[in-house]
């Protein structure tokens, strides 16, 4: 700011120009002049001492300045430069009282050199803060768009993009590979994030954002624009190939050819932007098989397995489809995993037909030797969906007698031999455990079969303070993935902490029977 700071008086030059700087930079008038107030300030305490409380106001009609000096009213005076004595001022008038301010105007001052350097130095300090501020706000509500700039400077593969009314910041590592810019390039990028900093307000900028591929094909699609398309999932590998997901809500519109457009035109514009990067574009689906089928294109898929619990699917493909699912370096089934949100895992159908049969050679087997059955019929419970003795001893008689073959004779020894070998193998562990030393009170805690505590009295987990001990995440590693779950381990441990609130003998005995519920 070229203007210097003289005495005051009509000073129409300070009101003209506080509006030439608010046009300048885009921001209030009032901020400027606020700004200005604070610089005659500095500029006034460097003369009357820093220990002053000094307030300067500029007459927003004529630009005059006004400087005085702020004290306040006490009945002993600690500090002469902001205090004054009740006494003092109650001469003057009796009516002040502690606590009130004395307000005395000041001389106007000449401003030296170093002075109105100063005061130049703060006004373009604040207007400089109250520009960042703005651009903060500015932006802040621009989050997730895309912007154009131009690099104004490139350190070490990082970018400072100039937005015309602000700047913006691209890292390396949100740059597509080997992607290059140089001063004065033109840069098309994604705001991705917007937030205030130590050294001010940032904007950061990205190419690698998978969002910046949506919106690259917003611009590229009307029906995107218009929302007739919707995207509804991306998944890329920067720079290489990407996956996107889209669905119409119009059934007339092919989403698909929509965003190929003709000739491949859309797509075209979009790789072209992303340097080459080969993109996927997939008919969403509602069903998970049907959308995860969808996203492994263009390998063909023979059949897929859900488990919704765990959320994970298998996905079974003809064993010349392998390596074009799981694609190079498995980015196939990585992009398609990302898509979908789903954990997938790709098989052939002779993988798959190996394991189904050493499954069912497997289970027949366990039924043949702790049944004492012969093969024919186990190999008819396996077929029958039948993976435990325990599915056997315990299901409806009538679905024994349903299978093919079975009359109700042949159900019902099926079942008692199954409770039966579960009988003694239930006394052996119960055998076993006492063997190892597991307290009684521990076999009392509901939820924990016999062969769970077998386990836990060979990991050196006998009494209940042994099982209490635990966290709910070591008991579930210790019993195995599938024995239980965070609820049934939470529930089983506070049953085992039971006694620690009571500290009873007799409570540790009742414990198993008053378990609180899991928290």
């Amino acid at each position: 700011m070229e203007t210097e700071l003289t005495s005051p008086g009509g000073r129409m030059e300070m009101i003209q120009v506080a509006d030439a700087v608010a046009r300048e930079k885009n921001i209030d008038r009032e901020i400027v002049l606020d700004a200005m107030e604070q610089a005659i300030q500095h500029a006034a305490k460097r003369k009357y001492g820093q220990e002053n409380d000094i307030r300067a106001e500029i007459s927003r009609k004529s630009g005059d300045i006004r400087l005085r000096r702020v004290r306040t009213v006490v009945e002993t005076v600690e500090n002469e430069a902001t205090q004054i004595s009740l006494a003092a001022v109650q001469r003057r008038d009796p009516d002040f009282k502690p606590g009130d301010l004395i307000v005395e105007d000041l001389p106007p001052i000449e401003f030296g050199r170093s002075a109105a350097q100063m005061a130049k130095q703060v006004i373009v300090q604040k207007v400089r803060d109250a520009e960042r501020s703005r651009h903060f706000e500015e932006y802040k509500e621009r989050g997730g768009e895309i912007v154009n700039g131009v690099v104004k400077r490139e350190e070490y593969g990082n970018l400072t993009i100039d937005l015309g009314r602000g700047e913006g910041f691209v890292r390396r590592d949100e740059l597509l590979p080997r992607e290059r810019f140089r001063q004065g390039d033109r840069v098309r990028s994604y705001i991705y994030d917007v937030r205030r900093e130590q050294k001010g307000p940032q904007i950061f900028l990205s190419r690698t954002h998978p969002q910046f591929m949506a919106k690259l094909f917003a611009q590229e699609v009307p029906e995107i624009y218009d929302g007739i398309i919707e995207i509804k999932a991306v998944a890329r590998d920067p720079g290489s190939r990407a996956k996107i997901a889209v669905i119409s809500r119009d059934n007339s519109i092919d989403p698909v050819g929509a965003c190929v457009g003709m000739r491949g035109s859309r797509v075209q514009a979009v790789v072209t932007e992303l340097q080459g990067e080969k993109i996927d574009i997939i008919q969403w689906s509602p069903d998970p098989a049907t959308f995860i089928v969808n996203a492994l294109a263009p390998a063909e898929v023979a059949k897929v397995v859900l488990d919704e619990e765990a959320n994970k699917i298998e996905v079974v493909v003809p064993d010349d489809q392998l390596s074009l699912a799981i694609g190079r370096r498995g980015q196939n089934v990585r992009l398609a995993s990302q898509l979908t949100g789903w954990d997938i895992s790709i098989v052939t159908e002779t993988e798959e037909s190996d394991r189904r049969t050493e499954d069912f050679r497997t289970r027949s087997r366990m039924f043949i030797d702790r049944l004492d059955i012969d093969e024919v019929i186990a190999q008819l419970l396996v077929t029958e969906g039948f993976t435990s003795i325990e599915e056997v001893a315990y299901v409806p008689i009538e679905e024994l007698t349903g299978i093919e073959g079975f009359d109700e004779n042949l159900a019902k020894a099926l079942r008692d031999r199954s409770q039966a070998y579960l009988a003694r193998r239930d006394a052996e562990l119960t055998e076993r455990r006492r063997t190892l030393g597991v307290a009684d009170a521990v076999a009392e805690i509901g939820g924990l079969t016999p062969a769970h505590l077998v386990t836990l009295g060979e990991k050196g987990v006998k009494t209940l303070d042994d099982l209490g001990d635990l966290a709910s995440d070591e008991l579930m590693e210790m019993l195995g993935a599938d024995a239980l779950d965070a609820d049934a381990a939470n529930t089983i441990i506070m049953a085992a902490r039971a006694h620690w609130f009571t500290g009873s003998a007799e409570a540790e005995a009742q414990a198993p029977a008053s378990a609180p519920e899991p928290r």
